[in-house]
C-alpha cells in the first residue's frame, strides 16, 4: 500500500543508532564483494554490487513537477549554516552532489539529466526551505535536517515526497510520502548493539544510566531505547540525567549523580563535541563507566581527539559497513572515490545520503519515461531488501523496518574498530534483534499511526 500518496498531491542533527537486517540464526554476513566502480561485466557501471541505476535514454514530455524531456530536479540539504555548529552534516550534501554528477556522467535517469537544488536549513529555517522546495523540486533526496519534523505539515500540505538520509525526529520516522533507506520507525528497534554489549557485560547492563539533552528528538529516541533494550537484559536505574540543549558549562554534577546512583553503563545521545566534554568531566569525578553512545560519535575528529584513551570504553551500534572497510570494488570504496573525486568529505551520515540517492535513482529509473511522483513512491515501497551495493547491511525501506543485522563498534585509541563481530565488514544477524518498542514512546498517540504504521498527524485535514 502506498505510504499516503494522493492525500495532498521526516541542535543538532542527532544521528541515531540505526541497526539493520541480515539472515537468521545469529550468523555473520559476508562483506560485499563489490565490483569496479566504473566498468563491470558487459560495460555496466557498478556501485559495489549494485548495477548503476543511471544511464541514457530518449525521454519525452513533462509528466510531473520539475520533470521535463531533458531533466529532473531534486532537492537536498543539511544544516551546515547553523552558527552553533558550522558545517554540520555537510558530508550528506557532498554525497548527493557527487552522485548527481556520477549519475549524469552515465546519462542521468533514462536520459534525463539530474539537477539538484541545495537547501541549508540552518537548524531553525527548515520550514522556510521546505516551503521553497514545494514549488521547485520533484522530490527531496538524501537531505538531513535536525528539525525536519517541524516542517512535516508544510511538506505534506504541498504533497512533496521525500527520501531522506537522516530523518530529524519522530514526526518524520513513520511519515506519509516518505521512504528512507535507513528506517528508524518509532515502533520497532534493532537491538543488536545492545545485545552484543549485554553478552560481554551482563552484570553491568543491569545497572544502566541515561544522559541526554532536553530535545524532543533525543527524548523520543531514548524512549525507544528504554522500550527495547530490556528485551536483551538491560535494566535502567531511576537516575536519568537531562541537561539543557542550549549547552552545559560543567557536566560534573550530572556525572556525579550517575556515579552516586551506581551506574556501570551509561547510554548517551548527543553530538561528538558535547560527548567529549562529558568524558572529560567523568574523568574529573573519577567516574569510569562503559559508555553506549549513538553513532553521532562516528566521526574522524572524535577518534583523533582520543589521544589519552579517555574514550576507550565507548561503544556504538552501526548497520552501515564501517568506513574503515574500503575493500577494492566495494560500495564503500565507490562512495569514498566518487565523493572525494568531487572535492567532498565522507562520513557515516554521508553514507546514508549516498544510499538515499541510489535508492531514489533505482526507483526513478524503474518508472521509465513516465517519471511521476506516484510511480517513484510505488517503486520505492516495493523495495524490501536494500544495501546500496553493500554500503549497509540489508534494510527494508519499503515496509519502513530496520533490518536484523548490526555491528557493535568500539573506540580504541584514535581508531574505530568492530567489536562484535570483530572482523571488519561482517554483521551479526538474528530476527530476534528486531524488537517492538514497549511501552510505546510518549509521542506515539499524537502520531496517529494507521494499520500500515503510517503517521497521519501532519496530513492536511
Amino acid at each position: 500500500m502506498q505510504r499516503g500518496f494522493g492525500v495532498a498531491a521526516v541542535a543538532i542533527v542527532v544521528a541515531v543508532v540505526v541497526l539493520g537486517a541480515c539472515g537468521s540464526g545469529r550468523d555473520e554476513a559476508e562483506p560485499s564483494s563489490g565490483s569496479d566502480t566504473t566498468q563491470a561485466g558487459a560495460g555496466v557501471p557498478q556501485f559495489g554490487d549494485l548495477p548503476s541505476p543511471c544511464g541514457p535514454g530518449e525521454p519525452a514530455g513533462s509528466p510531473d513537477q520539475a520533470v521535463d524531456a531533458t531533466s529532473v530536479t531534486i532537492g537536498y540539504g543539511d544544516d551546515a549554516g547553523f552558527q552553533g555548529n558550522p558545517g554540520v552534516n555537510h558530508q550528506m550534501s557532498d554525497a548527493v552532489r557527487a552522485l548527481i554528477d556520477w549519475c549524469n556522467e552515465q546519462g542521468g535517469i533514462n536520459g534525463r539529466r539530474v539537477e539538484g537544488i541545495y537547501y541549508d536549513a540552518r537548524i531553525t529555517e527548515v520550514t522556510n526551505v521546505v516551503t521553497e522546495a514545494c514549488s521547485q523540486v520533484f522530490m527531496l533526496v538524501g537531505q538531513g535536517w535536525g528539525l525536519a519534523g517541524s516542517a512535516e505539515a508544510t511538506r505534506l500540505g504541498c504533497g512533496l515526497p521525500s527520501v531522506p538520509g537522516v530523518l530529524g525526529g519522530s514526526d518524520v520516522a513513520n511519515a506519509p510520502l516518505m521512504v528512507t533507506p535507513s528506517p528508524q520507525p518509532v515502533d520497532v528497534y534493532n537491538v543488536q548493539g545492545a545485545a552484543a554489549l549485554a553478552a560481554e557485560h551482563p552484570e553491568a547492563v543491569r545497572k544502566a544510566g541515561i544522559m541526554l539533552p532536553n530535545f524532543p528528538a533525543t527524548i523520543d529516541f531514548t524512549q525507544r531505547v528504554t522500550g527495547s533494550f530490556p528485551s536483551v537484559g538491560w535494566e535502567f536505574l531511576d537516575c536519568t540525567q537531562v541537561y539543557p540543549i542550549s549547552g552545559v558549562t560543567d557536566f560534573r554534577p550530572f556525572l556525579q549523580k550517575l556515579k552516586d546512583c551506581g551506574a556501570e553503563v551509561v547510554f548517551t545521545t548527543d553530538t561528538a563535541a558535547n560527548f567529549r566534554n562529558q568524558l572529560d568531566a567523568a574523568l574529573l569525578v573519577d567516574f569510569d563507566p562503559i559508555w553506549f553512545a549513538t553513532s553521532s560519535v562516528y566521526e574522524a575528529s572524535f577518534a583523533e581527539w582520543n589521544q589519552s584513551g579517555n574514550a576507550d570504553d565507548v561503544y556504538f551500534g552501526n548497520v552501515f559497513t564501517p568506513l574503515e572497510d574500503r575493500t577494492e570494488g566495494s560500495a564503500n570504496a565507490a562512495y569514498v572515490d566518487i565523493v572525494t573525486a568531487h572535492g567532498g568529505d565522507v562520513s557515516y551520515t554521508g553514507q546514508q545520503s549516498a544510499s538515499a540517492f541510489l535508492l531514489w535513482a533505482t526507483a526513478a529509473t524503474a518508472c521509465g519515461d513516465e517519471l511521476t511522483r506516484e510511480c517513484v513512491l510505488r517503486e520505492l515501497e516495493a523495495i524490501d531488501d536494500w544495501t546500496a551495493g553493500g554500503l549497509s547491511s540489508p534494510l527494508d525501506p519499503g515496509r519502513n523496518l530496520p533490518g536484523e543485522c548490526g555491528v557493535l563498534m568500539r573506540v580504541q585509541g584514535t581508531a574505530f574498530v568492530p567489536w562484535a563481530p570483530s572482523e571488519l565488514g561482517r554483521f551479526d544477524c538474528d530476527p530476534s534483534y528486531l524488537v517492538e518498542v514497549e511501552p510505546p514512546i510518549d509521542a506515539m498517540a499524537s502520531l496517529q499511526l494507521d494499520a500500515d504504521r503510517v503517521a497521519r498527524k501532519n496530513e492536511p485535514s
